[in-house]
């Protein structure tokens, strides 16, 4: 067997971040940063192998833009490092600062959702966002008593896992398929989203049925929150935005000569459905100012 190009561990990397239809935006991110961590921690780095890795990385997913975010922060972070050390010894303490900083905001902006929930609240939620588990979390640390509904998030199923984290957190969940939404959500006393895009024209980017979920909020008198950190802003608007599409495989669909097939992840949301945005920052109503 030969030895490995100089830059396969990095493109393994980017393969595994590229793949991973599981991760929620900020999840992915905080993934993306560790494995970089790890590889710049197992040797020798040149300047240019880190510097096309985390080009590589910022484009690797282009509906989760907390990634792009991540990584141009630690780009911006590296510029004019001193000469006399090595790639991997200036690029760790800035990774280590970055992860730091989406740690520190995630955990703020389940302080703020906290403050949103009612008591023995029925949240309803969809698939699983790692910043809607962190309120999860929050609640339970502070003895709130509240249960969850959440959906299967299908194709990939991701609110199976948000089930299963909140059966060991010891919080009822009801789980349903997508398409249950119109039956449940009559039931629920708030919504929380997640977000892996905030874009810049008044839309959202998240899991495929966040969009009808909305519709029925507002047609239900519902509050609905969306968790999203700076780390999501874009300059982007929904008409230009990349939605990744899926391995068509995944949803088991039959094949024939007339059949297409298609598995968009990511859909855009009008923000004028919404309650409004959560960020580290505070409370953004809409239409109105930032709250406290």
């Amino acid at each position: 067997m030969g030895t490995p190009e100089p830059d396969f561990p990095a493109r393994k990397i980017v393969e595994t971040v590229r793949t991973d239809n599981q991760s929620g935006a900020a999840q992915l991110a905080t993934r993306a940063l560790t494995l970089l961590r790890q590889w710049l921690a197992a040797g020798e780095v040149s300047p240019d192998t880190l510097k096309k890795l985390l080009n590589d990385l910022a484009g690797a997913r282009p509906s989760m833009v907390p990634l792009a975010n991540a990584m141009e922060r630690v780009r911006q972070s590296l510029i004019g490092s001193q000469d006399g050390a090595s790639a991997a010894e200036q690029a760790l303490p800035v990774v280590d600062s970055v992860l730091e900083q989406i740690a520190s905001a995630n955990h703020r902006v389940a302080e703020i959702a906290t403050t949103r929930i009612p008591e023995r609240a029925r949240i309803f939620t969809h698939s699983r966002s790692s910043q809607v588990l962190a309120v999860f979390r929050l609640l339970v640390k502070q003895g709130r008593n509240f249960s969850v509904i959440c959906t299967q998030g299908s194709p990939g199923n991701e609110g199976f896992t948000l089930a299963r984290e909140l059966d060991e957190l010891g919080v009822p969940v009801t789980v349903i398929t997508d398409a249950q939404m119109g039956l449940f959500v009559p039931k629920a006393d708030v919504v929380l989203c997640g977000c892996d895009t905030w874009l810049a024209d008044g839309h959202f980017l998240n899991k495929a049925g966040s969009y009808p979920l909305a519709l029925l909020a507002r047609a239900e008198a519902k509050p609905f929150w969306v968790l999203a950190d700076s780390f999501k802003d874009s300059t982007a608007s929904h008409n230009e935005v990349t939605l990744e599409e899926m391995a068509t495989n995944q949803l088991g669909a039959p094949a024939g000569q007339h059949i297409t097939v298609r598995n968009l992840f990511f859909e855009p949301v009008p923000v004028q459905l919404i309650s409004g945005r959560i960020s580290e920052q505070g409370v953004f109503s809409f239409p109105a100012e930032p709250g406290p």
